[in-house]
């Protein structure tokens, strides 16, 4: 029989830095613009505690760039820290807890701000590689029973609960308090409302819009209003058959503005206005399959299919894909994958209003494609989609204490796209090459060494929207990272 009053309560830390060179990363660099070099650190401290019948976890986080704060800060720097998890899972079920009801091997309802990893991060993950990695303010019912596996997860997002607003509206990003409007006059961003600003910083009609750290999907800029997801796996053999339905809807928005009177100026804040409780729902399911291809277990086999329908975050109807295909062998201390990833997209050439270009949700890009972060990230994605097609070796020590490994990543476009004289666009993009290796130094942290280069087609510059002829076409990476956990 197991006591509930068996408990354990842990403390751990977390520091990890990371020098970089960029040289064209996640676009190609302006020949006007010169490299970055910078250290970025996160810090993280988490405290848990468990016992038979809760789990309960909150993670504090810090991420800076070094520099980024004087030596000494003022009271108007704000606070610098954030909650990167806070949940807790209660055990509802549990066939090893003879004091609970029966009936299922294991059900909880976990609840709080938490990461969403499932599989290999595709289209749900923790994104870990940035700094700031990614969480979801949500609720999960988790279930297990005899080798299946179900995850029902739900999240609905509000910004306020002050009593004066009424209605569920939301501004689905972190808004910049305040904006400079039409005539240069500093003012509060309005309420609701997302401003759209150009290069220098003033609000006009065809402006970018203006947020700090956006939430977003991966190659949407704007985050969900509300969540649901349905994850099904099941175990067999040497194979694991995994489903996933989930469904995100965003707020519709029309473009506005709002009047500001400074002195004798009137200036003008334009922007998308959040007022309707209009919402797109998108769609997207799909399978994978992962399963060892002979008994000695040294090839595998991982395949997988997602589709997309509804309506994008724009109100356009959508009618994308995604497929995955790859192959691994394991060969002493040596391993070797062949994959090709195939993204839909829009045609250039055809007349239809359907969206068909495929969003990879809330995944880890940085893993698929490419480490110099080219596509389906924060630095957008191509209008045609992507083809990609892939070889990985890596090599790991018998002690396990140091790895290395070769990634060569074969762009191109998944749709015809058009150059700007409205004939066919060359499909390649470009080829990246990227070694990383690391090493153990002790049993708490770890030293990584990334070196990364793309060599670029003039194509890459028109899915990057860069002004063709304006930008370096080969370009590198490096970093040095040290992780140590605690």
């Amino acid at each position: 029989m197991c006591s509930p009053l068996l408990a354990q309560l842990s403390f751990t830390g977390q520091l990890r830095t990371r020098t970089e060179y960029r040289d064209g990363v996640g676009t190609l660099r302006l020949k006007s613009i010169d490299p970055a070099f910078f250290t970025s650190q996160r810090t993280r401290l988490t405290a848990a505690y468990k016992n038979s019948r809760v789990q309960f976890q909150a993670t504090l986080q810090d991420v800076r760039v070094w520099g980024q704060d004087a030596s000494t800060i003022s009271a108007n720097d704000g606070s610098k820290l954030g909650v990167h998890e806070a949940w807790a899972e209660v055990t509802l079920l549990n066939k090893s807890d003879t004091t609970l009801p029966k009936g299922l091997d294991y059900l909880a309802l976990k609840i709080g701000r938490q990461e969403l990893l499932y599989d290999d991060s595709r289209l749900l993950g923790n994104l870990d590689w940035l700094q700031q990695a990614r969480r979801h303010d949500a609720i999960l019912l988790k279930m297990l029973h005899h080798g299946w596996r179900a995850d029902l997860g739900l999240a609905f997002n509000q910004n306020t609960d002050a009593f004066q607003y009424d209605g569920t509206y939301y501004t689905p990003a972190n808004v910049i308090p305040y904006i400079k409007d039409s005539k240069g006059n500093l003012v509060a961003s309005p309420t609701g409302m997302i401003p759209t600003v150009n290069a220098q910083g003033i609000s006009s009609k065809s402006g970018s819009l203006a947020v700090l750290n956006p939430p977003s999907t991966n190659a949407l800029g704007q985050n969900y209003k509300s969540l649901q997801f349905l994850y099904v796996s099941k175990s067999f053999s040497s194979s694991k058959l995994t489903g996933l339905l989930l469904s995100d809807q965003f707020g519709a928005y029309t473009l506005d503005s709002t009047r500001n009177v400074a002195g004798r100026d009137t200036g003008y804040v334009f922007g998308r206005k959040y007022h309707s409780s209009l919402n797109h729902a998108r769609f997207t399911y799909g399978l994978t399959l992962s399963s060892m291809l002979e008994k000695s277990k040294k090839v595998q086999l991982n395949a997988g299919f997602f589709y997309q329908s509804g309506h994008d975050k724009e109100g356009l109807l959508l009618d994308a894909f995604t497929s995955t295909l790859a192959v691994s062998m394991q060969h002493k201390l040596w391993s070797y994958t062949l994959g090709w990833d195939y993204v839909s997209g829009n045609d250039a050439f055809s007349s239809s209003q359907v969206n068909h270009r495929f969003d990879p949700l809330y995944g880890t890009p940085h893993k698929f494609w490419g480490y110099m972060d080219y596509f389906y990230v924060a630095t957008g994605s191509p209008l045609g989609g992507l083809s990609n097609v892939y070889a990985k070796a890596k090599y790991l020590s018998k002690n396990k204490r140091f790895s290395t490994g070769f990634d060569l990543h074969y762009f191109a476009l998944a749709n015809q796209q058009k150059r700007l004289d409205g004939q066919l666009l060359d499909a390649y993009l470009g080829m990246e090459l990227d070694w990383i290796s690391t090493y153990m130094l002790n049993k708490s942290s770890q030293i990584e060494v990334g070196l990364c280069a793309l060599n670029a087609s003039d194509s890459m510059e028109y899915a990057k929207s860069i002004t063709p002829g304006t930008s370096q076409k080969n370009a590198q990476w490096a970093y040095l990272q040290l992780n140590i956990l605690l």
